[in-house]
């Protein structure tokens, strides 16, 4: 029994398995999710034979800090965990004047396949449940000492392809009775599959949902990302349409800038049309080069000029902050480093 996956009536029908009260499961949610207790022994309001019971029959999802990065830059934190089974995934800390933001993953690899990404090398292992999610917060909040206020969605893995335990992750989160960051400072991040984008829009959770675009049309996107031989810009835009009517959040539109491959005055042009006739926000990520790819990031004339295009449409655009440049901060450069060293 995962019982930091559990909603707090799941946890109360487990208590009174137990014959224990239902205010037994409100202190224990808020040990977990609330102080983000990395053991039973730390519940020192429970009975000793109740953490005595709990820990024979309810193994506590604890993620182990393997290794860490820390930017001298900006203070970004890159941080590798090792889960139960020994496999490690990265999370990263970033530290904003409006607050503290945790980038986390949502699955151990991954398959989507984006050739610009150090995530997908090597596949998907497998998907996170939804304490594994949650713990990459906690520790991180208990290590920095400091309030996490906004959670992103963007590390390791495609969200929406591992769905209950993404939806149960949130839920989790934005409780009341746990860290109860609003559903409204959650940011989900996606390739785009626009079946489980309607499903994820009647969920009724108004978090920003982010796709990862990375192209003005489907020929240049099909190069550049393997799902998009499956579902069609058109498809996925229709998908994100239902998502905002349902929900009210302005779509975000992720776009990482490949020199000579997607960011010319010509791409520029072309994404201001696709895009203008949203209510949306666009998002210009500079590629963070990967010693398994060829790509090369765009300079900084060529991203300005970019920008400056999108802005001739009135279309809402900003440059991605780069953070953690100096400790290999983009998805999956640490965990992918340290699986090299341990294979040697």
């Amino acid at each position: 029994m995962d019982i930091k996956s559990l909603y707090m009536d799941e946890l109360i029908q487990e208590m009174k398995k137990l014959n224990q009260p239902a205010f037994r499961a409100k202190q224990i949610f808020d040990w977990m999710h609330n102080k983000s207790s990395a053991s039973y022994d730390e519940m020192t309001n429970l009975p000793k034979d109740l953490r005595q019971l709990l820990k024979e029959n309810y193994p506590l999802t604890v993620l182990e800090k393997v290794d860490s990065l820390v930017s001298e830059k900006d203070g970004t934190v890159k941080y590798l965990f090792r889960l139960g089974d020994n496999a490690v995934i990265e999370s990263v800390l970033m530290k904003y004047h409006h607050g503290n933001s945790v980038c986390i993953s949502s699955q151990v690899g991954c398959r989507m396949g984006c050739t610009f990404c150090a995530s997908t090398i090597g596949g998907k292992e497998r998907d996170l449940l939804a304490s594994e999610m949650l713990d990459q917060v906690y520790r991180i909040g208990r290590m920095a000492g400091e309030r996490i206020s906004n959670v992103v969605v963007m590390g390791t893995g495609e969200p929406l392809d591992n769905y209950d335990n993404l939806v149960r992750f949130i839920r989790i989160l934005s409780d009341s009775n746990g860290l109860n960051i609003s559903a409204r400072n959650i940011t989900v991040s996606t390739c785009g599959i626009p079946e489980k984008i309607r499903q994820f829009a009647d969920e009724g959770l108004p978090v920003t949902l982010a796709l990862s675009l990375h192209a003005p049309n489907d020929e240049i996107r099909k190069k550049l990302m393997p799902i998009a031989r499956k579902y069609t810009i058109a498809e996925v835009m229709d998908a994100f349409i239902y998502y905002f009517e349902k929900t009210g959040r302005r779509p975000t539109f992720e776009y990482s800038l490949i020199r000579g491959i997607n960011d010319e005055e010509e791409h520029a042009e072309e994404l201001a049309r696709l895009v203008r006739g949203y209510n949306c926000h666009v998002n210009l990520i500079p590629v963070n080069p990967i010693k398994e790819r060829n790509y090369e990031k765009s300079d900084t004339y060529r991203v300005q000029k970019f920008k400056n295009i999108l802005e001739k449409y009135r279309i809402n655009v900003t440059i991605r902050r780069e953070m953690g440049s100096d400790i290999n901060a983009a998805c999956g450069q640490l965990r992918k480093s340290y699986l090299d060293r341990c294979s040697k």
